[in-house]
């Protein structure tokens, strides 16, 4: 997992509250193999109309929003089914953060497991930045804030999940960590005990 410490970029602001798994990454799309290609299916039906043609009102089709890291979006972000493949087509198309007043907690965690950093900020200072989409944004992970403009907001996160994302550790690379400490525990383990 790439390290997470300081972000800047602007927002691509998604203005719908309640957008669930599903409309993330529809369920036609969830026979693919591997976490990469996923992005190519980011909002699939809000993207693309019934022919695949992409729908130039929506807001990915926006040429403007190209290449922005900071998903903007509204309460209950994530909600609906635990698929994982909605937090691997965020991380597929290109945002590393997500920031919302509210997420659904299944969808949260699995933000912190493949690389995103989920921000709840408190409504109405993700207002704020809904008001003033094109100013640059900040997220520094290490002193927890976000910056735009001359605002300052502070969000909370958990010391171990920050730990690890400052340190770009998912479950394996933090198990691999301690690489050294397990193959002494087995060669110790393995001596103590006879075998059958």
């Amino acid at each position: 997992m790439e390290p997470f410490t300081v972000l800047k970029s602007k927002s691509t602001p998604l203005d719908r509250v309640n957008v669930d798994t599903d409309q993330i990454v529809p369920q036609q799309f969830l026979k693919l193999v591997s976490r990469s290609g996923f992005g190519n299916y980011l909002f699939y039906n809000w993207r693309f109309d019934a022919k695949g043609r992409p729908r130039p009102d929506f807001i990915l089709n926006d040429p403007e929003y190209k290449g922005r890291q900071i998903l903007l979006a509204r309460d209950n972000f994530g909600s609906g089914s635990s698929r994982e493949h909605a937090a691997w087509a965020i991380l597929d198309y290109g945002f590393r953060a997500v920031i919302a007043p509210s997420f659904a907690d299944i969808f949260y965690n699995n933000c912190f497991k493949n690389g995103i950093l989920p921000v709840r900020l408190k409504a109405e200072e993700v207002e704020y930045l809904f008001q003033n989409g094109e100013l640059e944004i900040e997220i520094d992970l290490s002193k927890q804030t976000v910056t735009a403009g001359q605002n300052v907001m502070y969000f909370a996160i958990d010391e171990f999940r920050k730990k690890l994302m400052i340190e770009g550790l998912d479950s394996i690379g933090l198990t691999l960590k301690l690489e050294k400490e397990i193959d002494l525990y087995e060669r110790t383990h393995q001596v103590c005990t006879p075998s059958l």
